[in-house]
């Protein structure tokens, strides 16, 4: 599988969202296909960690494209987003869902669930299963053990999209993104 290179993500955050849909996130033995995506657009977007402006905590979405923005939310889980944009504009992807394909054990184990289907269903689910934390924010998807990858497994679902879950500002933005009809996309 290659590993998509920078440039994939020195593009338009929404064009980015779209594209992901379908690719591999690889990490430490275990991967899974993301089926789900949402688009933060930068400054303009109230719904946007970038909207503030840059911070210790959003210097990552500022940054080089092709990097994960790893966050800790409600005081229980890490949510995934991979940045997007040219350096200095930020814009970043959310991952909210992944289809599990390698290390389904692993998962299971991390997640104390044996339904594949509720494995990675969510932002949340999907880093404990992943085992994706705090220790990579800022980690470079585009080389290393961390990777998001191109596998060549054509998907047979059509594009779907709608307003954002789980936010206040901007909500009814259409900056959601799934494969529809696939079962491990989030209940919202």
């Amino acid at each position: 599988m290659m590993i998509l290179p920078r440039r994939f993500y020195d593009r338009p955050t929404v064009e980015v969202a779209r594209d992901l849909l379908g690719k591999v996130v690889v990490h430490g033995g275990v991967a899974g296909r993301i089926v789900e995506t949402e688009a933060y657009l930068g400054l303009e977007d109230g719904a946007a960690h970038a909207s503030r402006g840059l911070t210790a905590r959003t210097k990552v979405i500022f940054g080089a494209p092709g990097h994960a923005y790893v966050y800790f939310i409600y005081g229980m889980y890490h949510c995934l987003n991979l940045v997007a944009e040219a350096e200095g504009s930020p814009g970043c992807v959310l991952i909210r869902a992944l289809e599990p394909i390698l290390g389904m054990e692993k998962m299971q184990q991390r997640r104390g669930v044996e339904r594949l289907e509720a494995l990675t269903s969510g932002p949340g689910k999907l880093t404990v299963a992943m085992g994706i934390d705090l220790n990579l924010n800022g980690a470079d998807v585009t080389q290393g053990d961390f990777t998001v990858r191109r596998d060549g497994f054509l998907l047979d679902f059509p594009i779907a999209e709608g307003p954002r879950i789980g936010i206040r500002k901007a909500a009814d933005w259409p900056l959601r993104f799934w494969l529809r009809g696939n079962r491990f996309v989030s209940k919202g």
